[in-house]
């Protein structure tokens, strides 16, 4: 259902400009990135964990930020600077989230910055995640009721600024870990980031769609740049911690304005949870798999190896391309499944049914690579 409240042209007008400033802007920046890390010779590292091959800068995040916060305040300048009492009233209220919000992509950003030039250590990042994760709890966005997930409601205020503070830093990290293969991070974000703009916009909420949609288009010309770039000419970049802390907190803020939304927010009694969840269901199902895979082998569970999702799906043989299609259209599937669903089948179950589903399918992607290990003779996946 579309919104009813007759501003529906003014409004969409808006979100389609801010994606349309984010592409121009973020497309500009990033070949000026490529030109300076080549000549500065800023390039990710190739070792035995790394897909790739050759020279590619990972500083593609860099653009995330500065476009998306730019895209965003010439709109709204644009808009007050003509009068437009629509802007004034729906962004008035929205304020002092909206600035806890920049704050804490701000820290993410530099952080992100930091690591991808000189390295931080994990517990560094951790700490700063935290700190931007207390950042978003003070602006009164926190998850106060869970309508049904796990079968609970609402949640006392104590517990929900903790449970608010850990999926923070749960889903900032699950983006950051799931950018293993070209595309795959900015390919799930930008399908999240569409969905919650859209829903955003359809429960007229017409400031966080704009975050949304500013966010994505910052993630499409980079997707340009990350899947389609040829290194040997020097336009492939990768999006770094950079692009993946701030990603990654602008998802976690969707997510979590979705279940603190008003009452009337979605249509036929959708439930807020599971819409707010199921955009980011692939990244938080596969880093608690991949948690529990180092747990279980007495590996340090922080640091890095090769038993994320994709790396299934290359040991099996299947190209990077493919593989990026498949967990994307997985995506798409989770989605159109549990909100499609939730107004007629209880969360908890629901969920129950997405663990089911994406436990399985780990399950018989082990037997399939086992089974080639078996008849190659080699060893294809830890």
């Amino acid at each position: 259902m579309l919104p009813q409240d007759g501003n529906f042209l003014f409004w969409l007008e808006n979100d389609l400009l801010v994606f349309a400033v984010s592409v121009v802007l973020a497309g500009i920046i990033i070949p000026q990135i490529l030109l300076i890390a080549f000549r500065r010779k800023l390039f990710d590292e190739v070792d035995e964990r790394k897909i790739h091959r050759g020279v590619v800068p990972r500083l593609g995040g860099i653009a995330f930020f500065p476009a998306m916060l730019f895209s965003i305040a010439l709109v709204v300048a644009l808009n007050l600077r003509c009068g437009s009492e629509l802007m004034d009233l729906a962004l008035v209220p929205k304020l002092v989230p909206f600035l806890f919000e920049i704050c804490a992509i701000i820290l993410l950003y530099l952080v992100g910055l930091a690591d991808d030039l000189v390295g931080v250590r994990y517990m560094a990042k951790f700490v700063v995640q935290i700190i931007a994760a207390i950042l978003l709890v003070c602006s009164g966005m926190y998850i106060h009721n869970l309508y049904g997930i796990l079968w609970i409601h609402e949640i006392p205020m104590v517990l929900s600024w903790i449970l608010t503070a850990f999926l923070v830093v749960y889903v900032v990290n699950a983006i950051n870990l799931i950018d293993g293969i070209d595309g795959l991070a900015s390919g799930l974000s930008t399908i999240a980031l569409m969905f919650y703009a859209i829903v955003f916009f359809n429960g007229q909420e017409y400031v966080y769609s704009m975050i949304a949609a500013a966010t994505a288009g910052t993630l499409f010309p980079f997707f340009y740049y990350n899947v389609f770039g040829d290194p040997k000419k020097q336009k492939k970049i990768f999006m770094g911690d950079t692009g993946a802390l701030t990603t990654g907190m602008v998802l976690v803020f969707c997510a979590i304005a979705v279940m603190c939304a008003k009452p009337d927010f979605l249509d036929v009694e959708y439930n807020p949870g599971m819409v707010a969840v199921s955009p980011l269901v692939i990244p938080c199902f596969d880093v608690f798999r991949v948690y529990f895979h180092r747990v279980r082998r007495h590996r340090n569970p922080f640091l890095p190896d090769k038993c994320h999702i994709h790396h299934k799906l290359l040991a099996l043989g299947f190209n990077q391309r493919l593989a990026l299609l498949m967990i994307l259209g997985a995506s798409l599937v989770f989605i159109g499944f549990n909100v499609i669903m939730s107004p007629y089948v209880n969360a908890t179950v629901l969920l129950i049914c997405d663990v089911v589903i994406w436990t399985g399918g780990n399950i018989l992607l082990t037997k399939a690579i086992r089974r080639r290990e078996q008849r190659l003779g080699t060893p294809l996946y830890d």
